[in-house]
């Protein structure tokens, strides 16, 4: 089941844009926040039992159809990809930041996330936070990384890892499209 847990937010968002609901619409049903909506969506983080349950419950969606047609395929130790499998991610927060999911996956007990992230010149937005640890690595072009409250130029070839729970966010301030490969680095949490 943990390979489900990633994927979740896209069903989620895509639920919620058939219903024709806002984050706002379906956080008010669910008593949670907007900004937790919108983490959950975004692959930012994975929402305990209770709260997706209460997802679901607002968005009128049965837990059973919910996970219904995903398999878990474990029959062998490796996986493939072909690059025309890659499913585009919609971040409603994110203008200019254009992601390619690649897989997500749990092994063991790290569950962890690849896309293919490209910045346009002159994107911005406000810094955001992701519960897990992200590993960056540039395939071309150039961005200026906030992290906290240092800045970081990264360039084609370079690599940066972080807690994804510090304040963060890319910026390009050149002309042309940067491209990089994200990791992001769940680990399985503790029930409390």
């Amino acid at each position: 089941m943990k390979d489900v847990l990633l994927g979740i937010g896209q069903k989620l968002k895509s639920i919620r844009k058939s219903n024709s609901l806002t984050l706002s619409d379906v956080a008010a049903r669910a008593q949670v926040s907007t900004a937790l909506v919108s983490k959950v969506e975004n692959g930012r983080t994975i929402p305990s039992l209770p709260v997706l349950l209460s997802l679901l419950k607002s968005l009128g969606e049965d837990p059973s159809n919910f996970f219904r047609g995903i398999t878990l395929q474990r029959d062998k130790p490796y996986f493939v990809i072909r690059n025309n499998e890659y499913t585009p991610i919609e971040k409603e927060d994110a203008h200019g930041y254009n992601y390619q999911l690649v897989m997500d996956k749990w092994l063991f007990s790290v569950g962890f996330q690849i896309v293919f992230l490209t910045v346009e010149p002159g994107a911005k937005r406000d810094k955001t936070q992701t519960d897990a640890f992200e590993f960056k690595y540039m395939l071309s072009g150039t961005c200026t990384y906030i992290i906290g409250e240092d800045t970081i130029e990264l360039n084609e070839g370079d690599a940066l890892y972080f807690d994804g729970r510090i304040p963060h966010n890319p910026e390009n301030h050149k002309d042309e499209a940067a491209r990089m490969l994200v990791i992001y680095f769940y680990l399985e949490q503790e029930e409390k």
